[in-house]
Order: structure tokens, then sequence, then C-alpha cells
């Protein structure tokens, strides 16, 4: 049971499993599938089925059925891909957007990364979210860790995101979390506390120059760092990114239109860039985005 919920309880976490059973149907049935076909695969009504698309995506299931295909990405690295400014520095501290929201973060110094957070407060609860099962974790700055438990299990994100901070005091107390999360897929502002190593903040700090509904590639980002031969390391900082989706890992992109990986499940990594690709497309149409 979830200890708080930035949206109606389990409404996210059932939303996201039609999503999940939606994009094994599109594998399974072809780009010519009708909106019959693929209710049917999942096992609802048309009518329900299509509420649920446009529920979740503010999109129609036909639009929404071409992003949760697995061509996608291709598409998205064709249409919507970001070439990145370059910054050779990095700072502790700084400012974002992302949708409607606005971040603003500021990173432990280097010497406070090292101790492992030894010193350190980490409060955590679980949430939900359109996603499903939603790992929220906050200092007294800000959210340092948010994972997506639905393919790989509430204990297994638990303990990687623990083991992450070894040293740190961690806590289960949802309720001072809750404020954190409130605004994290709506409106409004979120703080960000990042607890990772010099080269790691200066990734993540270029994720968050890519604009929702965009994507970029592993290349960009080395080169936007002042790294362009670091592709294989930058890949590795994207993946061991702690805040999930607030620092849009899953828009980094494999040059040739693969997905690459995604820490918490290639099913998530879809269903975030379809979500964001559905919410971009209502604003631009000027039609209410989903939840």
């Amino acid at each position: 049971m979830d200890d708080s919920t930035p949206i109606a309880a389990d409404e996210g976490r059932y939303h996201y499993h039609v999503m999940r059973r939606a994009i094994e149907a599109v594998d399974a049935a072809g780009p010519g599938a009708t909106l019959d076909d693929l209710a049917a695969r999942v096992g609802l009504s048309p009518a329900h089925f299509q509420r649920v698309f446009s529920a979740w995506a503010g999109v129609s299931p036909k639009r929404l059925q071409q992003y949760l295909a697995l061509g996608h990405a291709k598409t998205l690295l064709a249409n919507r891909f970001t070439l990145l400014e370059t910054s050779l520095d990095v700072g502790l501290s700084g400012t974002s957007r992302l949708h409607d929201l606005f971040l603003r973060w500021e990173a432990m110094s280097p010497g406070d990364y090292a101790r492992g957070g030894a010193g350190l407060r980490i409060r955590h609860g679980w949430f939900d979210s359109p996603f499903g099962a939603m790992l929220a974790m906050a200092t007294d700055r800000g959210l340092c860790g948010l994972a997506f438990a639905e393919e790989g299990g509430r204990d297994a994100a638990m303990a990687d995101m623990t083991a992450r901070w070894p040293r740190a005091d961690h806590r289960h107390d949802p309720a001072a979390v809750a404020p954190f999360v409130r605004d994290v897929f709506g409106r409004g502002e979120a703080r960000l506390h990042l607890l990772g190593g010099p080269f790691q903040i200066k990734v993540w700090e270029a994720l968050m120059r890519i604009p929702s509904g965009h994507v970029t590639t592993y290349g960009e980002i080395a080169r936007a760092i002042g790294n362009p031969r670091a592709v294989r390391a930058v890949g590795t900082a994207v993946g061991r990114n702690p805040v999930s989706y607030l620092i849009p890992c899953h828009r980094a992109l494999r040059r040739s239109g693969g997905l690459g990986g995604y820490h918490w499940g290639l099913p998530v990594k879809r269903a975030l860039l379809a979500w964001e690709a559905g919410r971009l497309d209502a604003a631009d149409a000027g039609a209410p985005a989903g939840p």
C-alpha cells in the first residue's frame, strides 16, 4: 500500500499496467493493429481502452499507439533531436524547467560525496505515479532519489537506492517526503539535491537541458560536456542517475535510434517517452494534458 499519493491511490499503477500490456500488444500486432485489436489483446473493451489512453496521456489511442511502438525512438531522433549547448564548467547549483515544473537543484560537494552519505539523513516513502509505484527519497535540501519499481520490484529498488549512499541515515518518513513529491508530475517548483561525483553531476546537468518530448544521444551529451570520446562513461553516468524523470535520463538514446538501456526497465522508458510525446502534442493542440 502506498504511503501517500500525488495522484489518486493506485490510479497511476493501474494506468501503467494497461500501458505495459499495450506495449506488448503493439509489439505483437504491429503498426496496422486497430483499436479493437489492441483492446482485445489487453483484455479491455474498446471504449474503456480509449478512456484509459486519453486519461493517461491526453491523446488518442491511435496517436499513442505510434508513440509506444519500438520505432518511435528513431522518429524522435529524426524530428525532436536536441543539440545541447556546450558547457565545460559544472556548477554546484542551477535551475531548469520540466513541463510546467520549475526545477531548482544543488549538488553535494565532492568531499561529501566521497564520504558515501555520512552525516546525511535521507527520508523515503512510496508514492503512486503515472508509471506505477515510485520510491521517493529526500534530504532536507530536496529530492535526491526517484525510482520506479513496477518492473524490478520494490525490494530491489529500495536496496539499489540505499546502497548508493551506504553511510547515510535512511529513515522511512513519507510525510516528510510528500511535500517534495507533490508537484513532480504537475506545476510548481521541485527542489533537487544531487548526490553524485563531479562527472556525474555534469552529465545530469546536461540531461536537464533536454526539453520534454525531445531526445538526444549519449554522444551528444559527451560532446556537450567537453568529453566527446567519453560516450561509454556518459552512458554509465546516465544509468546511475538517482532522480528518474526529473533528471530525464530516459531522453538519452543511441545514435542508431536504439533505446539503449534504462535502469528501471525498458518498458518504463518506452512509456515515459510516449507519455511525454502525448503531453507535448496535447499542449501544442491547446488541449489539457493527462495527469
